[in-house]
């Protein structure tokens, strides 16, 4: 399949994961999630769905594990209502993955804003080890 008709495919399907998601879901587990991302296989066959969760409350009222464990569990219902708003001869399975890149995107910009201490240089030995005399 042609790329450009591969990333139309990728965006449909996050569009429209994102609506049911948002709309439809009623699972208690599933907390503010975001369709971050998709990819499909070159065939349809398989759709990767990268998913972001922002975590409310401390200690959190939903986990990302909760998040994904509970999209895992409507999967048939999510393939279904893609494949009837897109249409396709076969509708990709779906497979729900955490989406980590924001988490990574924070820890790099603490890490800027705070950077950790300088390494402190420990003064080498006076005697070494070529000196046959030591």
């Amino acid at each position: 399949m042609k790329p450009d008709r591969m990333r139309r495919v990728d965006e449909a399907v996050r569009k429209v994961l994102g609506d049911v998601l948002q709309r439809e879901l009623k699972d208690p587990r599933v907390g503010f999630a975001t369709v971050t991302g998709v990819r499909t296989s070159s065939d349809l066959s398989h759709a990767q769905v990268l998913i972001s969760v922002l975590q409310i409350g401390d200690p959190p009222e939903h986990t990302p594990e909760d998040t994904i464990a509970g999209l895992r569990s409507a999967v048939g219902f999510l393939q279904k209502r893609v494949g009837e708003e897109l249409g396709l001869k076969n509708t990709p399975v779906l497979r729900f993955e955490l989406d980590e890149t924001v988490d990574r995107a924070l820890r790099i910009q603490e890490l800027l804003d705070d950077p950790p201490p300088p390494a402190v240089e420990t003064p080498e030995d006076e005697t070494s080890e070529d000196d046959p005399d030591s």
